[in-house]
């Protein structure tokens, strides 16, 4: 049995996941330019709520602005790709606690649930979701010869 708690907590919210970033730290520049970080909105009917993993803290912040107001489509226009909306759903009961280090993505698929793709890395979580690249199709990713010029 779920707490009354959660069940007013996932009523009627959608999840928009955003990714962007440059590197602030210096091992971030290992990661892929422009998915370095991800972070969450969570829009439900009274607004915005955005949850945002910051080195050293977690930024929880209630946006003063409508619910009507379009969040993603903001982000999209600041050059980050968003993807959603993801439904929130009921927390499951585990034995164990998760053993992985706190991380951007580790929140993104905290809040995604339990159906939630495995990802380490920001960019490997928008690829899991479905996520496109620009220039890059992800259907035929294997390069094609033409035979035309080998012999037969």
């Amino acid at each position: 049995m779920t707490r009354p708690s959660h069940r007013r907590a996932e009523a009627g919210q959608t999840i928009w996941l955003a990714f962007g970033g440059e590197a602030d730290q210096p091992w971030l520049r290992l990661l892929r330019r422009g998915f370095r970080h991800c972070f969450a909105a969570i829009r439900d009917e009274a607004g915005w709520t955005v949850l945002e993993p910051l080195s050293g803290r977690l930024l929880v912040a209630r946006l003063p602005v409508p619910a009507e107001f379009d969040l993603p489509g903001f982000y999209r226009r600041a050059g980050l790709a968003v993807l959603g909306p993801f439904e929130a759903t009921a927390p499951h009961a585990r034995w164990l606690p998760p053993l992985s280090p706190f991380t951007c993505v580790g929140l993104c698929r905290a809040l995604l649930g339990p159906e939630a793709p495995f990802a380490l890395t920001p960019f490997g979580l928008y690829r899991a979701l479905g996520g496109e690249v620009a220039g890059e199709a992800r259907e035929s990713r294997k390069k094609n010869l033409d035979c035309g010029f080998w012999p037969v």
